[in-house]
């Protein structure tokens, strides 16, 4: 072909490129047709964007937690979005038409060792399709959007299915009538096409474990489950029971550790068993994810179930009477040893098949079905087991046998279960089957609750009871390495099981409160986990981690605060020469500020924000004004006695006419031991405000014992002083330095007084010593004729009183 030919092919392409979309098209159309709408790329990814939108805001709100949603009006919303996608592809559809159309006039670029194409060409032929491209991706996504409309559209409508059925307020027919157990045998045609499609799911996986390469794995499986299941429990249990009984203290602590142990071998048995029985099945078998569910959710349940019949019989006991936890009478606890096994087994069946029911997701009478199924299982159990021991009771009452002692609470409870149970079956007979239902599950779980709670509290009182046994080796390797008596020992028993039963009384009003049937323990931790790490504490800036620092730091420094003052109070200050007052003054200082600084620190580990505690300085503030100003003033009058020491540990002081040395001074007040060895408590505020004698203030340690005598006018006094004088000097205790000394004090008509004075080395042997010195000083008067003055005294018989005179005289 000439150059002139070629050219003018490339000119006629380019035309032909930028003709008019209705010129372009292959036999063209009537000019007063309607033109199809184009859309700008900016356009179409707005209208694509704004359909996602529209998606996620219908999908947040159709799973809204509060579930007060109106689907109704989701419903509607969805058909929209439908709509909106059917007239975007029906504008891009038309489009994605003429960039063909283009491209195939284009045609396929030119092979490599041809003439080339124009530059124009070449541009034209890229630009359409890139934009060809984006249209094709528009359109894909388009159809997916349409796709996850109809997806979103089937879960909503089970979404719907699943409210109807959830509703306490639906009302079905009642168990006693037919058309309730028609569904069983006569189900509805949507209910055997799920059931169908969700045995083509479960048949290829029986097929595929009993295939004949596979067929003897899957019963070794099977029979190895079933002898762990029976012939391994057992064993397990007397490995148990041996262990208790050789290794565990003959204590109480035996039996509640063979209780828990019998349930968990019941529970770890049943576990192990059902993952062997999954594994038969499933080794050589992917299951879809609808038959996952429901194998998970069975497993859950059959823990569940091993769970009921584990806690009946470790609680009940009935081989062994006196290892039996609870307080029940023999007969009693055999006749109720069958339901705990019955309500599993039972619970099993029919709890399998409501767990079928929600992943088939059949229709509302079916799911109804089930759950009166369930429910009804509940109440007929329980009810015949409070039938039954209350029945058993009345005959030991009959024989004049006394039935075991109840508490008030065990009382309560049981009057509860009792009316739960007929509300459950009045529901049932009335048709309010959902009611039924909310009430036998929540029946169950606080039974299983209830049993467990009281298994671990006992087992939590022995294990501390046990533990710090001062006679058991236990207690007496506690005793060797911290160095405690006995009565502390005795004292971490009891505060360590307090607070165990506090920590398991909180987990169990956790669970009452979050939990339901079926709830496994990882569940029920972070159940716990959320509401101890809820808003009002994260506002507090406090998380369970930072309480288990904070404790641990405030033990360890409470430990290292009292090892410290040990050894400032017995090494380090009596090297220093200080006295016995000032060590102690210096002790007590120390540990109140430790103990301040103790209490910061927990609080900054805590996390603690200041600004939220404004209201705890608030009330504190209030509280000092009215009721604890004392409290405050004898805190800080304690502090001024410690750092100004105008007392100090030692000193013998006199106030409010009490005397005697001091021997504590504590935060808020002192301690003040008496002559007679009683102790006095003084306020710390009283021995800064008031008037305080303090006989041994600065360091004197000498005593006068001085003694006053009167004798008569006519006594010698110069023959009395010296008389007295020899008795001071013969005394030991009186210090020959300063001399005895004897005072003329007073010469009154009734005789004179003498003041004899002398000094001994302490103030407090200043009372025996006057002791000692009157009877001798007595003695020597008595030798030398010399008495004491005696008291005058005048006496008046037969006065008249005056008024009487006239009276007298008259009787005269």
């Amino acid at each position: 072909m000439s150059k002139f030919s070629k050219f003018a092919l490339n000119l006629v392409l380019i035309a032909l490129c930028h003709l008019p979309p209705a010129m372009a098209a292959e036999g063209g159309t009537d000019a007063s047709a309607p033109q199809a709408q184009v859309l700008s790329p900016g356009d179409i990814a707005a209208e694509l964007k704004r359909l996602q939108t529209s998606q996620d805001r219908i999908k947040q709100q159709a799973s809204a937690p509060d579930g007060k949603t109106r689907l109704d009006g989701l419903d509607d919303a969805l058909q929209d979005l439908n709509t909106d996608v059917d007239k975007l592809t029906a504008a891009l559809t038309p489009q994605l038409a003429q960039l063909q159309a283009q491209l195939d006039v284009l045609g396929p670029p030119p092979a490599p060792g041809t003439t080339p194409e124009a530059a124009a060409v070449a541009r034209k032929r890229a630009d359409l399709n890139t934009r060809k491209t984006q249209l094709d991706a528009a359109v894909k996504q388009a159809a997916e959007s349409r796709d996850n409309i109809a997806h979103l559209n089937d879960q909503l409508d089970k979404l719907k299915r699943s409210r109807l059925k959830d509703q306490l307020a639906l009302r079905s027919e009642s168990i006693l009538h037919p058309h309730f157990w028609a569904p069983l045998f006569d189900p509805a045609d949507e209910d055997r096409r799920r059931f169908g499609a969700f045995l083509d799911q479960v048949v290829p996986m029986g097929q595929l474990a009993w295939q004949p390469g596979a067929r003897t794995g899957t019963v070794l499986l099977l029979v190895f489950a079933a002898l762990l299941w029976t012939l391994g429990r057992r064993l397990l249990e007397r490995g148990v029971a041996w262990y208790c009984l050789t290794y565990l203290p003959a204590t109480r602590l035996r039996r509640s550790a063979l209780a828990l142990g019998t349930a968990l071998t019941t529970v770890v048995t049943t576990a192990i068993a059902v993952h062997m029985v999954f594994i038969a099945f499933t080794r050589l078998y992917e299951p879809p994810p609808d038959l996952e569910g429901l194998l998970s959710e069975m497993a859950k349940l059959m823990m569940t179930c091993a769970l009921i019949a584990g806690l009946g019989r470790a609680l009940l006991c009935t081989r062994h009477p006196s290892w039996r936890l609870p307080a029940l009478a023999d007969a009693v606890a055999i006749a109720m040893r069958p339901f705990p096994s019955i309500l599993a087994g039972l619970l099993l069946v029919a709890g399998t098949l409501e767990q079928l029911n929600r992943t088939v997701d059949t229709s509302v009478p079916f799911t109804l079905l089930g759950r009166g199924l369930v429910s009804l299982v509940v109440v007929v159990v329980i009810g015949a087991a409070l039938l039954r021991a209350n029945r058993v009771r009345s005959e030991l009452v009959a024989a004049g046998e006394q039935p075991e002692a109840r508490a008030t609470l065990a009382g309560l409870i049981h009057a509860a279960v009792t009316l739960a149970t007929v509300i459950s079956l009045g529901a049932l007979l009335i048709g309010y089957i959902t009611v039924a239902r909310f009430l036998t599950y929540e029946l169950v779980w606080f039974d299983i609750v209830l049993c467990s709670f009281y298994l671990l509290t006992q087992l939590t009182r022995d294990v501390c009871e046990s533990l710090f046994a001062p006679q058991y080796a236990s207690g007496r390797v506690i005793k060797q390495l911290f160095g405690v008596g006995d009565h502390h020992l005795e004292q971490t028993s009891t505060v360590l099981s307090g607070v165990g039963v506090s920590v398991l009384l909180v987990i169990a009003a956790i669970a009452l409160m979050t939990g339901g049937f079926g709830t496994t323990p990882v569940e029920l931790v972070d159940s716990v986990l959320r509401v101890l790490g809820g808003e009002r504490l994260r506002s507090l800036n406090i998380m369970p981690d930072r309480i288990l620092n904070a404790v641990i730091a405030l033990t360890v420094g409470v430990w290292l605060l009292r090892s410290v003052r040990r050894w400032l109070d017995a090494e380090m200050l009596p090297k220093l020469g200080m006295d016995p007052g000032l060590r102690a003054s210096l002790t007590t200082l120390f540990s109140n500020v430790g103990y301040v600084l103790l209490v910061l620190l927990a609080l900054s580990l805590l996390g603690v924000r200041w600004e939220n505690l404004a209201w705890i300085v608030s009330a504190l503030s209030v509280g000092i004004g009215f009721g604890l100003q004392e409290i405050v003033k004898n805190f800080v009058s304690g502090l001024i006695l410690l750092t100004e020491r105008p007392v100090k540990v030692g000193d013998m002081v006199s106030i409010g006419g009490v005397e005697g040395d001091i021997r504590r001074i504590n935060v808020r007040a002192t301690e003040i031991q008496l002559g007679d060895r009683s102790t006095m408590i003084v306020p710390n505020s009283q021995l800064i405000s008031q008037n305080v004698r303090n006989v041994t203030m600065s360091n004197s340690t000498q005593g006068v014992a001085t003694l006053q005598l009167t004798f008569p006018l006519n006594t010698d006094p110069e023959e009395v002083r010296d008389l007295l004088l020899d008795a001071y000097r013969d005394n030991e205790t009186i210090l020959d330095v300063p001399a005895p000394s004897v005072t003329f004090n007073q010469l009154a008509p009734n005789g004179i007084t003498l003041s004899v004075t002398g000094y001994v080395a302490s103030p407090r042997v200043t009372g025996n010593t006057k002791s000692d010195l009157l009877f001798e000083i007595l003695k020597r008067l008595r030798g030398a004729n010399i008495s004491l003055s005696m008291p005058q005294t005048l006496r008046v018989e037969n006065f008249p009183v005056p008024g009487n005179e006239p009276i007298e005289r008259a009787a005269s």
